[in-house]
């Protein structure tokens, strides 16, 4: 029975002996992503949306800016969405692949003159809830609905042609070094 009782102590003390050093494993939880600033000179943060960047009116993207990214930062992304539409966030623009030097998009940047993009060279604009890829404007069914504008900066370009938002932030799993969000209003 002695011998038994020797393999088991040693087992028991070979299996605390993992646990602890388990627990002195280096945390494995990933670094959150550095903030960047992101505004627009059409509306403050939390305000009212201007009329002529929905539905209600010309329907075009307003004027963004953000701050300079961080170091490293090969492209840069942004989605809109309404978290407050019934029954699912409702996606009204996808953009990915800014160059790193952008700092703003201008006034009708999705739609000027039109059809014709004055987006920065190399710029693509995903699929949105509409199921096009360009800007659709607040449009609520009724009430007060909040906007986000989710912007990220990232350290390589994304692969992929018209990706919606689910497609698009699969793709930037891992890559994801600055994150900033704007907030803006339209009620009907």
């Amino acid at each position: 029975m002695k011998p038994l009782v020797r393999a088991i102590s040693l087992m028991f003390l070979l299996g605390a002996a993992a646990c602890a050093g388990a627990s002195q494993a280096p945390d494995a939880t990933p670094t959150p992503p550095a903030p960047i600033a992101i505004t627009s000179p059409a509306f403050e943060p939390g305000g009212a949306i201007p009329k002529q960047y929905t539905c209600e009116g010309d329907d075009i993207s307003p004027p963004l800016e953000w701050a300079d990214p961080p170091a490293g930062t090969q492209s840069l992304a942004l989605i809109m969405d309404d978290p407050d539409a019934p029954m699912r966030t409702w996606v009204h623009w996808v953009v990915y692949n800014l160059p790193p030097d952008a700092r703003a998009l201008a006034d009708g940047a999705s739609k000027a003159n039109g059809k014709k993009f004055n987006l920065p060279q190399g710029a693509v604009q995903g699929t949105s809830s509409f199921k096009r890829a360009d800007y659709g404007g607040p449009c609520p069914p009724a009430g007060q609905h909040h906007y986000v504008f989710h912007l990220y900066a990232l350290d390589a370009p994304v692969e992929g042609k018209a990706l919606d938002k689910e497609a698009l932030l699969k793709a930037m799993e891992g890559h994801i070094l600055a994150y900033g969000e704007l907030v803006g209003v339209f009620s009907r």
